[in-house]
């Protein structure tokens, strides 16, 4: 439905992001018999659905759970996730015919394009008569008595419930704001401070050159922060690392922080430099290190650390030192790519100010939180997306 400028309008809900979250809890609203209004400032609707998992859209993790999710509350997440779980939403993918596959921990993929989970969502939208209204500004959220006054940049609303799924601060550049903040402290709700998660790392000086050295090269590894750590794919870029492993630990480091790296994770590669000395002396190092690890890292590595030639003339202090370094290779990130590339925003409105049941204010009556705007975010993997459509379910089918 297209909304007429100047029309005052009275609406059961007035969800305010087209996002994953709020285009899925619109249908679910709608469907249950709600005057349902959709609003975004983007008339291209849900981009971060369209460009994730390189165009495929992993949808959701088949082993998705509290323990994948990160919170000042652990525990927030239990009742949405049991409510919604990753099962439900894949006999909905089921239902529309989209095909999709597994590829490793979990992760749902389309088979062709996101642009498929995009399609459903508003065809789910249009089946239960949705009101949409992309490219529009909401200008101000008031309270009149028990009902919300949205004003925009083409008309007023009024409705006693309003759901605020406008996403975080991650990737501006496809329409991130920060809106939903705005609102929750506008109602005197706190915020944990957002920051970029599930991002890369960047470096400063010798580390730098390093890896703009080895740009494009990928290896397996175990990352590590203080005691959470994470055994996936790592890959030099030009200006730092990447990859899910590094991904993943973004979430957890702080600035300032180091991180630990194990390059070789199926060898202790001390041990082996040790004994190749033994049975193969005249071996070069670099030479012996390609069994472990792709030749180009071998040889970068031996430059960093000053090592090159023989095993026999390297002393075996050097050596044990060269391995414990590979195992536990100790480094300090000068930061991140930030929101540019960030893949969610970690932080955001307090979930002790959240109910757990139906995602509601305990500020505010009729007014609710959703998917990443919410201090709740997930591991690499689906379960980002999984809490999108969770914690949407949790609000619209209790509104």
């Amino acid at each position: 439905m297209t909304i007429m400028k100047d029309r005052m309008m009275n609406m059961d809900v007035v969800i305010i992001g087209a996002g994953a979250a709020g285009l899925f809890a619109a249908s679910i609203a709608a469907a249950r018999g709600k005057s349902v209004l959709l609003i975004d400032h983007r008339q291209k609707v849900a981009e971060k659905i369209r460009i994730s998992g390189g165009g495929r859209c992993n949808f959701t993790n088949i082993h998705s759970s509290p323990d994948h999710f990160i919170s000042n509350n652990p525990h927030f997440v239990k009742s949405a996730l049991a409510g919604y779980t990753p099962d439900d939403f894949i006999a909905l993918v089921r239902r529309y015919g989209i095909g999709f596959h597994e590829k490793k921990l979990g992760q749902l993929f389309c088979d062709d394009s996101a642009q498929d989970i995009i399609d459903m969502l508003l065809a789910e939208c249009r089946a239960a008569h949705v009101n949409l209204d992309f490219g529009t500004t909401v200008n101000a959220i008031d309270t009149s008595g028990d009902h919300f006054t949205i004003t925009t940049d083409k008309n007023v609303i009024s409705a006693p419930a309003v759901i605020i799924a406008t996403g975080g601060l991650s990737i501006p550049k496809i329409g991130a704001t920060g809106f939903g903040y705005d609102i929750a402290r506008q109602f005197g709700m706190n915020i944990i401070d957002p920051r970029p998660a599930l991002v890369p790392m960047t470096f400063t000086d010798t580390l730098k050159t390093l890896c703009a050295e080895l740009s494009g090269l990928s290896v397996e590894a175990v990352v590590k922060h203080d005691n959470t750590r994470f055994a996936e794919g790592l890959l030099f870029t030009h200006r730092g690392l990447t990859g899910p492993s590094v991904l993943q630990i973004s979430s957890y480091w702080r600035e300032g922080e180091a991180i630990n790296i194990d390059l070789a994770p199926d060898a202790n590669i001390a041990d082996a430099l040790l004994k190749a000395k033994q049975s193969s002396p005249k071996q070069i190092i670099h030479t012996h290190l390609a069994q472990f690890m792709p030749k180009r890292l071998a040889v970068e590595l031996c430059q960093l650390y000053q090592l090159s030639g023989r095993l026999t003339d390297i002393p075996n202090k050097a050596l044990a030192a060269m391995g414990a370094m590979i195992n536990q290779w100790q480094i300090k990130p000068a930061g991140t790519e930030g929101y540019r590339t960030a893949e969610v925003t970690l932080g955001g409105v307090d979930t002790a100010q959240l109910s757990s049941r139906d995602m509601q204010s305990r500020r505010c009556n009729g007014l609710y939180f959703i998917g990443e705007v919410v201090d709740v975010t997930g591991h690499l993997g689906g379960h980002n997306f999984q809490w999108a459509w969770s914690s949407a379910y949790a609000a619209a089918s209790n509104i």
